[in-house]
């Protein structure tokens, strides 16, 4: 137990994760220890002979729980980067214990009383405008766990969260599962005209890892349309791609997700009804920017024509240029990223081949996503090669105010790899909080295919502008200044989480942004102004496959927090990760 790193608080700079130390078996010890801990202190908490106090009840229970916290975290991290079949045999193990653990703290009548006390006399407590905040939530999250059930009704909730659990961590190591074992393996180099030379050359190295040289096995990303289907002339591999897709987890055997997501749905239902609410669309959305279902379906409403007649007007101009070419057949969803970037090809004179040799990672990395943060807000970053890591292809950078205090680190991890998830998506090793000392160590997670040893990485104009979204949230969580960890970088409501990475990605096309990073790898010439004007007018062209799982879905779905631990896991999971766990997994 000595030697395990979990059970103490990192010595390094920023509390920095002992990646180096770390066991598959220091983890299980150190969930037990943390959960008996956390236990522990809200126990003396919830019994103190004191009266309750905004310091006695809820700023303890903030410091409650910080080595099952810091245990989870680093787990839920790192099973969704590096996974490995002993780290998903704990995680099905853990996951139901940790609902439970949560439950014990949430559904305790003594700590909640005192939570309530508190609550009921908040006009007079003279909290300022966080601390008062702070208390509205604690008692609002204990109220929507079910705090207010009757005996009976905890009992049965505690059941429906306990199983939830399972189901989620189910499907979640199923679809990584399905999605290794459905990687489409192609006999010839010819069949795959259209790709990249490096897109090539990884496809071959991707099936020699799999003891079939000579062949090419493209990997699916976990998402319903595959960034080959853009670029692939052959008709029948986009075909079978998109069917391989399309196929996951529902075609039977062992990694079918029907059932487990239909169960998910009756609990959840079950659940929501338990609390008083009349779906579970109804709970989650209460909690959330909207607000209500009749919002959400007023905006879609006022959506969905629109965009169906966009789709409309967009597959007929692709199906005139398939029969310009003389192809016999009709548009089909295999047919639909290819021909649109054809169509945009026509309409601007340009395709990503043109723009990819521009788009080197590491010139985008420092020249374009981390230069305009120094341009924009004054800070710096250094890289630190001493610090640990827990993959060999991730970086990490010290991030610097503007007076040259420390500010936070950042873990840079933006390779494909199989046993990391798919997708993109921000994750705090340490979130920021006044209230511990600690200062934020913040990642960013890509799925950009590795080229061969000794080619560069080239990117797409969509990888890119993902980079700079992706590095949004990271500065959400770097620039967090709050008191109090419940409210920590991405703690915010999940339909708002998305704004300053969604603002963010407008540096990745202003001018004196792009000119600084688009620069050709091999001669170091600036990105033609004429393809420029051609980036710029097609960066509003948008067509439907994006809307509907093409390469831009995944960082929509995946972001705010990268563990699929359960909401329930703590006693104040910050709401980004309440819905990256629960909802990531399942929708």
């Amino acid at each position: 137990m000595s030697e395990n790193p979990l059970l103490f608080e990192s010595a390094l700079p920023y509390r920095f994760p002992r990646f180096d130390l770390l066991r598959d078996d220091f983890y299980a010890p150190a969930f037990h220890s943390g959960m008996l801990q956390h236990l522990k202190e809200v126990d003396a908490i919830a019994r103190s002979e004191e009266p309750p106090t905004f310091e006695n009840t809820i700023v303890a229970l903030e410091r409650a729980g910080q080595l099952l916290s810091r245990v989870s975290r680093v787990f839920g991290n790192l099973i969704g980067t590096v996974s490995n079949p002993a780290m998903q045999a704990l995680e099905k193990d853990m996951m139901p214990k940790l609902a439970a653990h949560s439950d014990a703290i949430k559904l305790n009548g003594i700590l909640f009383t005192r939570v309530q006390q508190l609550y009921e006399r908040r006009g007079v407590l003279q909290l300022d405008r966080e601390s008062s905040w702070l208390l509205e939530r604690y008692y609002k999250d204990f109220v929507r766990a079910g705090a207010r059930l009757s005996e009976e009704g905890k009992a049965r909730l505690k059941a429906i969260n306990t199983e939830l659990a399972a189901l989620q961590t189910t499907f979640t190591q199923n679809v990584l599962k399905e999605s290794n074992s459905l990687a489409v393996l192609v006999e010839t180099r010819e069949e795959l005209s259209g790709l990249s030379e490096s897109a090539i050359a990884a496809a071959g190295a991707a099936a020699k890892a799999e003891g079939k040289e000579g062949k090419y096995l493209l990997r699916l990303m976990n998402t319903s349309g595959q960034p080959a289907l853009a670029s692939l002339t052959n008709r029948a591999l986009r075909e079978r791609i998109l069917k391989a897709s399309l196929s996951r987890c529902s075609r039977g055997g062992e990694f079918d997700n029907r059932q487990p997501l239909t169960r998910v749905a009756a609990l959840r239902g079950q659940r929501a009804a338990l609390l008083g609410y009349p779906n579970h669309a109804a709970y989650v959305l209460e909690d959330q920017t909207a607000g209500s279902i009749e919002k959400v379906h007023a905006l879609l409403s006022r959506l969905a024509p629109a965009a169906v007649a966009n789709a409309r007007r967009e597959a007929s101009e692709m199906q005139r240029l398939i029969d310009q070419e003389n192809r016999a057949f009709t548009l089909e969803a295999w047919d639909w990223a290819y021909y649109s970037e054809k169509v945009r090809a026509a309409r601007f004179a340009y395709d990503e081949s043109q723009l990819r040799p521009y788009f080197e990672m590491n010139r985008v990395l420092t020249d374009g996503v981390l230069f305009a943060a120094t341009k924009l807000y004054g800070i710096k970053f250094k890289e630190r090669t001493d610090l640990p890591r827990y993959h060999p292809d991730t970086r990490t950078f010290e991030v610097f105010n503007q007076d040259e205090s420390p500010l936070a680190c950042f873990i840079v991890d933006w390779y494909a790899r199989p046993n990391k998830r798919g997708g993109a998506w921000a994750s705090a090793y340490v979130p920021q909080s006044e209230l511990l000392g600690a200062k934020p160590v913040i990642a960013n997670h890509l799925n950009i295919p590795k080229p061969p040893e000794g080619q560069p990485t080239l990117l797409t104009f969509d990888e890119v502008n993902t980079a700079f979204h992706e590095f949004g949230h990271a500065l959400h969580g770097m620039f967090s200044n709050v008191r109090h960890p419940r409210f920590a970088g991405t703690s915010v409501p999940r339909d708002f989480v998305e704004y300053p990475s969604q603002v963010n990605e407008m540096w990745a096309t202003w001018p004196e942004i792009l000119k600084n990073y688009a620069k050709h790898h091999q001669t170091g010439e600036p990105i033609p102004p004429a393809l420029v004007d051609k980036v710029l007018a097609a960066s509003s062209f948008v067509l439907l496959r994006q809307a509907c799982g093409g390469s831009d879905f995944p960082r929509r779905g995946a972001d705010g927090g990268g563990a699929t631990l359960p909401a329930q896991f703590s006693i104040n999971p910050p709401s980004g990760q309440e819905s990256a766990a629960e909802g990531s997994s399942t929708a």
